[in-house]
């Protein structure tokens, strides 16, 4: 059996976060739907950022965010996604390395440019996002490296990175070696609209056993089993999955299996300052204390943790150290 090198390895979109402060006047001015993700082009991207005000830049992306939040745990982490090789690349590079992060994957030396999504964060801390996908979406199976798959206790995927066929195929064949190193496969809806576009294919990947763990929000859950009733589809979840993580923002998640269903509380915060990454940190949190042998429970705390420290600032990356919260709080 491949020896273990990373606790967790994440697959996503290499993204650069362009965050700024907006009031909902602002969204409704240009369209935006208040609380969702986006996809634009390039031009309209550029149109945003003109419009938008004085903002800050760092490194993202859905899975990029966790497997940073997995590395400030203290625990082995590594990612693949696909940068262009231009400046947005090159800091997106820089900043997930410097995280403790291993990064190997090419950058791509033509086609569009390195992924940006701007974030506009308004007065309650909601967060509205509109993604150029651009180079992320180049990420292909050749970018799959075996050895580093089957070296990794969990391969994790983000939803966003379904929408290219190629980054599709890159993630099925990452799950396929991921089972027969004997590791496991987790997956994140990521937003409502991304599963309402692959609602049966993501059903599909829970139902056939190439996802072992799922994460998601109460809107995705809502939107993977077109149901407005909570406990519906938390009951069709059980069916379907054999790990599932149901996040509920100040009401805590439930750690959801075939034989039960376990609510765990969110930490209490002063002020929500911006919900961005609150997901994201909450599965790094939660795979850190499975890669642990931790119980459920214990796993879904050091998420809480970690959401809990994400949203009391701007940007979707810890800014204290998770490994030290959380042996402050007696979870290490």
């Amino acid at each position: 059996m491949t020896a273990l090198r990373y606790d967790v390895l994440g697959i996503g979109n290499a993204i650069v976060d362009v965050i700024a402060r907006a009031e909902d006047d602002f969204l409704v001015a240009q369209g935006m739907n208040k609380g969702t993700m986006a996809l634009i082009d390039e031009a309209r991207a550029q149109a945003i950022y003109s419009a938008m005000g004085p903002a800050v830049e760092s490194s993202g992306g859905s899975a990029a965010n966790t497997i940073v939040g997995v590395a400030s745990f203290g625990a082995r982490a590594a990612f693949v996604g696909k940068v262009k090789d231009d400046k947005l690349g090159h800091s997106f590079v820089h900043d997930i390395r410097a995280a403790g992060v291993a990064f190997d994957t090419k950058p791509a030396t033509g086609g569009p440019s390195t992924a940006r999504c701007y974030i506009m964060v308004t007065p309650d801390g909601e967060r509205t996002m509109n993604t150029f996908l651009g180079a992320a979406q180049d990420l292909r199976p050749t970018d799959i490296d075996e050895g580093q798959v089957a070296s990794a206790a969990v391969t994790y995927l983000e939803g966003y990175l379904w929408d290219p066929p190629l980054a599709k195929e890159a993630f099925v064949k990452a799950a396929g070696i991921a089972h027969k190193a004997g590791r496991r496969v987790a997956l994140t809806l990521s937003d409502a609209f991304c599963v309402d576009r692959y609602r049966a294919e993501f059903l599909d990947l829970i139902r056939k056993g190439i996802v072992d763990i799922m994460f998601a929000n109460e809107r995705e859950l809502h939107s993977l089993y077109e149901t407005a009733d909570f406990d519906s589809a938390v009951n069709a979840l059980r069916n379907d999955v054999r790990l599932g993580v149901v996040t509920r923002s100040e009401k805590g998640c439930l750690v959801v299996t075939r034989e039960e269903t376990d609510a765990v509380h969110a930490l209490p915060v002063e002020r929500v300052v911006d919900a961005t990454g609150a997901g994201d940190l909450f599965a790094a949190g939660f795979m850190v204390g499975l890669s642990r042998d931790n119980d459920y429970r214990a796993a879904a705390r050091l998420g809480a943790l970690a959401a809990a420290e994400v949203i009391q600032h701007l940007g979707a990356r810890p800014e204290t150290s998770l490994k030290a919260l959380a042996e402050q709080g007696g979870l290490g």
